[in-house]
């Protein structure tokens, strides 16, 4: 056998990426791995950098790519503040389980331990936010360690994996061959398991669904509507998570989340059976870990790829370990059971079109209104990228998503996503329209990553909803605080004259009636687009109002107004 040529290790590291698969390296440059740079541009053809302006922006990016596709993309950073602004997105893609890859580049070997410039414990440092944090100290196991991380990210529950990188390491030459991807069949439900659900569906009279989890597949996604259509099982879906199933069926019950219908979550709490498909049911879900009872008076199914997260909270009378897309694949091809409950799934059915409904806001721009014709001006399979906030809950309220359509957000709630994720989605699949949803606020964390989306040929259609306030923070403080307003009002600039000092397109909308001809006019620009919309400040959710949030208290003495 001949051995391998000797290479440097940074590109060593270059090759052990497109070995495993990797296509897409997001990153913001730093001299930490300027040896792997070099490495990337003789895989050019297989691997394509995305230089990012903040590492930040560069991670979220890879999030979303995972997220998107379900296989890990990179992201690169360099050691010490480009990691810490990098964490965030380690902890997005760690709650959303999303598979990724983190390389962060590390001091000198011989230096470490002397509080050395930018030097941080990357083990230390991650440890609570990774699935595995490593470093790499030698070239010769480069492959070695990269294989096995595409494989932790990708295995039982998805998630993400830093990597740190010795400086000196990426210099030395080397002899050593490129691993292969290991060919590793994923987890199939146990056969009596889902004999003892269907029995246990068979028996509820107030069956409900809750769809969460991550790297669904379209077929996956199919396979799980089918069984619970084919089974009137009334479905909800888990916070941020509204495409992974049909809003138009007639089973659709909408979602549990934060700025959920209040009616639903009262309805819910009639259940007799809930089945958690993918659902970790965590705070959000649960409202605060309220919703059920943690020792399990209602039963509970709950499929998970990961047997340490069956259980964690609260306790199921039914635990499978199973991916998610195998586990739809078998329960479709189990026989129905004949539903007694079809009046159970009307009746939830009606709330979600009742809270569909859009009400005679306040204000000449009815943001309920503008989501109900974004939905008709989607395409098929549009891909909708949101940030946190308040401002989110209109798209959750009054939007439907399709089978082919994709919505994806920070289930940790970190703010400054939905515009990188917008641009790593846009990246990914160029062909597809591509729709960032964002408040003022988190736009102004990350927005200048539109310069990235310029630099690679993204066009990514931005709506930013702006009131000037960090509004979801103005809800509770006007909950906790009422007419004490400290620290949430904020300026903005014109954000339809920053997006055109890009040289793309920007429309600014104060009326409903504006909305769908300027959506057209961004579609037809071509170009990164932003809309954005100016709304009521006072109207600080999609159900209440400032003036209803302090209904019924007094002011504080010398209040003025």
């Amino acid at each position: 056998m001949t051995a391998p040529k000797p290479r440097l290790g940074g590109h060593v590291l270059a090759d052990a990426l497109v070995a495993q698969g990797i296509d897409h390296v997001f990153e913001v440059p730093g001299e930490s791995f300027l040896d792997t740079l070099d490495g990337l541009h003789d895989t050019a053809a297989k691997l394509k950098v995305i230089t990012c302006r903040f590492e930040a922006g560069a991670v979220n990016m890879a999030e979303a790519y995972g997220k998107l596709t379900g296989r890990p993309a990179a992201a690169m950073v360099t050691r010490g503040p480009g990691a810490c602004h990098g964490a965030i997105g380690v902890h997005v893609a760690f709650q959303d389980s999303t598979p990724m890859l983190l390389f962060v580049g590390q001091i000198p070997h011989e230096d470490t331990g002397r509080d050395a410039f930018q030097e941080v414990d990357y083990r230390q440092m991650f440890a609570p936010l990774a699935k595995w944090v490593t470093q790499i100290d030698h070239a010769h196991r480069i492959p070695e360690i990269v294989a096995h991380a595409v494989d932790v990210a990708t295995s039982g529950r998805p998630g993400p994996v830093v990597i740190a990188l010795s400086e000196e390491m990426q210099k030395d030459m080397v002899s050593v061959p490129d691993l292969p991807r290991a060919d590793v069949s994923v987890a199939f439900p146990d056969p009596a398991a889902l004999a003892r659900m269907r029995t246990m569906i068979a028996g509820a009279k107030r069956p409900i669904a809750v769809v969460g989890g991550s790297c669904w597949t379209e077929a996956g996604r199919a396979a799980l509507g089918k069984f619970l259509v084919d089974n009137d099982i009334p479905v909800t879906v888990g916070f941020r998570r509204q495409s992974h199933y049909n809003g138009a069926a007639a089973n659709f019950a909408g979602d549990v989340g934060v700025g959920s219908d209040p009616g639903l979550i009262s309805r819910f709490k009639d259940a007799d059976l809930i089945l958690a498909i993918g659902s970790r049911l965590g705070d959000a879900v649960t409202q605060g870990y309220t919703l059920l009872d943690m020792a399990g008076a209602t039963p509970i199914v709950q499929v998970l790829q990961d047997g340490a997260e069956i259980g964690r909270v609260f306790r199921p009378a039914l635990g499978i370990v199973s991916d998610l897309n195998a586990f739809a694949h078998a329960a479709v091809a189990l026989d129905p059971v004949t539903p007694t409950w079809s009046a159970w799934t009307r009746d939830l059915r009606s709330l979600r079109e009742a809270q569909r409904a859009v009400p005679n806001y306040q204000g000449s721009l009815n943001l309920g209104t503008v989501m109900r014709e974004l939905e008709t001006l989607m395409t098929e399979d549009a891909i909708v990228t949101t940030d946190a906030g308040n401002f989110a809950g209109w798209a959750t309220r009054f939007l439907n998503f399709s089978d082919k359509q994709r919505y994806i957000g920070p289930t940790n709630g970190a703010m400054g996503y939905s515009v990188p994720a917008a641009i790593g989605a846009a990246i990914a699949f160029p062909k597809r329209m591509v729709i960032a949803t964002v408040g003022d606020g988190g736009f102004m964390m990350t927005g200048q990553e539109l310069a990235t989306a310029f630099h690679h040929g993204a066009a990514p259609i931005v709506l930013v909803f702006n009131n000037n306030q960090f509004g979801t923070i103005r809800m509770h403080q006007e909950r906790a605080y009422p007419w004490r307003v400290s620290g949430t009002q904020v300026t903005n600039p014109d954000f339809a004259r920053y997006i055109e000092a890009f040289g793309g397109h920007g429309e600014v909308v104060s009326e409903t009636s504006q909305f769908t001809p300027a959506f057209k006019r961004a579609v037809a620009s071509g170009t990164p687009s932003i809309i954005e919309l100016r709304m009521n400040p006072e109207q600080i959710n999609t159900r209440a109002t400032v003036a209803d949030l302090r209904a019924g208290k007094t002011p504080p003495p010398g209040y003025g107004g």
